[in-house]
């Protein structure tokens, strides 16, 4: 899934969440809970990823120019966002196995 069809989610999740406040006059407290949801969202996208994530990117370095540049780019340390798009570029490069069953 791919991080514009979340944030499409996320913002028409938030305009729901408004207008429900609007029906239940609790404006300012949905306005309040879509804040932090917004907030811990981000949190979590520019948090650091764990031990698994490096030895996983160590596996997928060296195959791929544009994997390669990605990697370079996010440096010492990287978030998950980062290794979204450096998963994403592998995956697009890596050819389809293909199985005959």
């Amino acid at each position: 899934m791919s991080l514009s069809i979340i944030l499409v989610v996320g913002v028409i999740l938030s305009i729901a969440f408004h207008f429900i406040g609007i029906y239940a006059n609790a404006k300012k407290t949905v306005w309040i809970v879509i804040v932090i949801m917004w907030a811990g969202s981000i949190n979590i996208a520019m948090s650091e990823i764990k031990q698994k994530g490096y030895d996983d990117i160590k596996s997928m370095q060296g195959k791929y120019v544009d994997t390669d540049n990605l990697i370079k780019k996010a440096g010492e340390e990287i978030s998950v966002y980062e290794m979204i798009l450096i998963k994403n570029s592998y995956i697009k490069n890596t050819p389809e196995k293909r199985s005959f069953y």
